[in-house]
Order: structure tokens, then C-alpha cells, then sequence
């Protein structure tokens, strides 16, 4: 189902139009590279671009094809495949690990992104780049605003930050910054799927009830940067900071019981704790729920709840 305005009229084809490299309804294809194609986004993406029919061809690349914290292999490689649009989803993503592995944090989270900002200035591509709800120190009381002071509390968070300011410092307006949060997809480790299989082999379990925040359907986000794609083809290229989440708050303990009621899980009790009960090695944010109000007048997008598409995703788990 399309849930953004636009897309779907890009959705079918047939199977010799899917693989048409070149020409879109007489049209040159503009090329796409998606950076951390194995990712629970850029899975999604993959999913989703190989059964539309849009005037792009994606490239897709994760570290064992294409290292992009070596600078010489980026320019390489956006030069010979002529690339016009660059999507990076990779990123250093656990969070505690962090604390300890500051060093190749910072090359993946900000050095990395530094040399597809430089690469893109040359060449004339525009970015989308992925960062994160970890760039806020959860102080807020209401949704953060795209203009909202970044004070992040985790080296994760802190890499992200210094990532995103690498992009705008040397991308001109060629960039667009997506943050997002609690991110889960049928692809990959995340929380839903741990939280169902956890759920499946324990009588019970404790989950913090202190952190707020929004989680995010991959295959929503998925959704929404071909829309951004498509909206710069057919309107124009609109450069800045965005935040998008599904919509509405929860906490990790209110999130988990909604995910047992939807897979339909009886056997497990779940206990909410705080979070100075569950200590970890990095700091989280208490309060991190994002303002999505300049993403959906910008993009003119309507985003569905995380309570809705929770329900979509694990309806694909369950059924796929």
C-alpha cells in the first residue's frame, strides 16, 4: 500500500520494464548510489525500487563492494557510474559498543560522511543522508523541532552530529538530512523482532518505561526518500534538515506491549523497569520524540502511526 502521496503511480510494471536500465518513458535514468545496502533500510529500498517503475537506477553497495570511509574508492565510483543522487544509510549503529569503539564510530558516523559530502561537491550530487534522534539529550517535554539545539549524550550520537555538520559545512544545498528513530523493518536485528522472539521462549520480561520516543517503520522511510527522489524529479530539490518518525510517542515498555497484542503473544508477562534498572554503557535520551510538521508540509506527505505500521510489519513477518 503507498503511503505517501505519488508514489503510487510508480508501483507494477512488468518484469521487462523492471530491467530497462537505461531509458524511463524516453527519459535518461538518473543514477542512484545507496551506501549500507544490507541495512534494515537499504533492504527496504531494495525491496521496494525492484518492483517499481521510477525514472532512477540504483546502485546498491554496502562494505564489502564499496568502503566509503576510503575517499579515493567514493570519488571512484560515483565518477565511473556517473552517479546524479547518493542515499547513505550506513552507519555505525550500536550504541553501546560505541562508548568503547570510538575510533571506527567516528570514521563511519563523520569521517565517512566528510568524504561523501566532498565527493558529492565535486561531482555535483545531492545527498541524503540518515542520522538519528540520538543528537538530543532528551531534556524536552514536547516533539524537537528540526531547529532544536543538538546536545547529544552518547559517542553515538555525538559521531552522528559531527556527521551531519560535515554534510552541511561542504555540501553546499545538495544535502537533505532525514533523522529518524527506534528504526525496525523485517530485515535485520531490531527490537521487534527480539522482542517476539524473547516473548516466544520467556515467561517474562522487563523493559524500560522511562524513555519516550517514536519508532519508525524502515519500509515507511523507505518510502519516503523515494518520494524525495520522485518530488525533485517532478518539482524541485528542497536542501535542509528533516525529521521523520511514524507518528505518535511511546516508551519502550508501552511499545513491546503493543507488539505482543499484535503477534498475538499470551505467555509472557511483560514488567516495565526504569531505566537506572537496566544500566548500559551509553547514555540514551529519556525524551526523544521528533516534530514532523516541516516533513509533511515540505514533502506534502500524510505518515501513518507506528501503532498502524507496526501492525503492517509484523503482519509480514508473520505471513511472508
Amino acid at each position: 500500500m503507498a503511503i505517501f502521496t505519488g508514489i503510487s503511480k510508480a508501483l507494477g510494471g512488468t518484469e521487462t520494464e523492471k530491467h530497462q536500465p537505461q531509458f524511463y518513458y524516453g527519459l535518461v535514468l538518473k543514477n542512484v548510489l545507496v551506501t549500507g545496502a544490507s541495512g534494515q533500510l537499504g533492504s527496504e529500498l531494495k525491496e521496494r525500487t525492484s518492483r517499481m517503475n521510477l525514472p532512477f537506477r540504483f546502485f546498491f553497495t554496502d562494505v564489502d563492494t564499496l568502503d566509503i570511509t576510503n575517499i579515493n574508492q567514493i570519488d571512484a565510483f560515483v565518477a565511473e557510474n556517473h552517479i546524479q543522487y547518493l542515499i547513505n544509510c550506513a552507519a555505525y549503529t550500536a550504541v553501546d559498543k560505541a562508548e568503547l569503539d570510538v575510533e571506527k564510530a567516528t570514521m563511519i558516523n563523520a569521517t565517512a560522511v566528510s568524504h561523501i559530502a566532498q565527493t558529492a561537491v565535486k561531482y555535483g550530487v545531492k545527498v541524503i543522508h540518515i542520522s538519528t534522534d540520538f543528537v538530543f539529550d532528551g531534556t524536552s517535554t514536547v516533539p524537537y523541532k528540526e531547529t532544536a539545539t543538538a546536545q547529544p549524550l552518547s559517542v553515538y550520537g555525538k559521531t552522528k552530529l559531527a556527521g551531519e555538520e560535515a554534510l552541511q559545512a561542504a555540501a553546499g544545498e545538495e544535502w537533505i538530512i532525514l533523522r529518524t528513530s527506534w528504526l525496525y523493518s523485517t530485515f535485520g536485528n531490531n527490537f521487534v523482532k527480539t522482542m517476539i522472539r524473547l516473548m516466544n521462549e520467556r515467561e517474562r520480561l522487563t523493559i524500560v518505561d522511562d524513555q519516550w520516543g517514536c519508532p519508525t517503520y524502515a519500509a515507511d522511510l523507505a518510502e519516503m526518500v523515494i518520494h524525495i527522489l520522485q518530488f525533485t524529479e517532478e518539482q524541485e530539490w528542497r536542501s535542509g534538515l528533516y525529521h521523520f518518525s511514524n507518528n505518535g510517542a511511546t516508551t519502550w515498555f508501552r511499545f513491546a506491549e503493543t507488539i505482543k497484542k499484535l503477534a498475538g503473544i499470551t505467555t509472557c508477562e511483560l514488567i516495565p523497569i526504569q531505566s537506572h534498572e537496566y544500566p548500559s554503557a551509553a547514555r540514551r535520551p529519556a525524551y526523544s520524540v521528533m516534530d514532523l510538521s516541516k516533513t509533511t508540509s515540505t514533502f506534502n506527505v500524510e505518515i501513518p502511526s507506528w501503532e498502524k505500521s507496526l501492525e503492517r510489519c509484523i503482519h509480514k513477518l508473520q505471513n511472508d
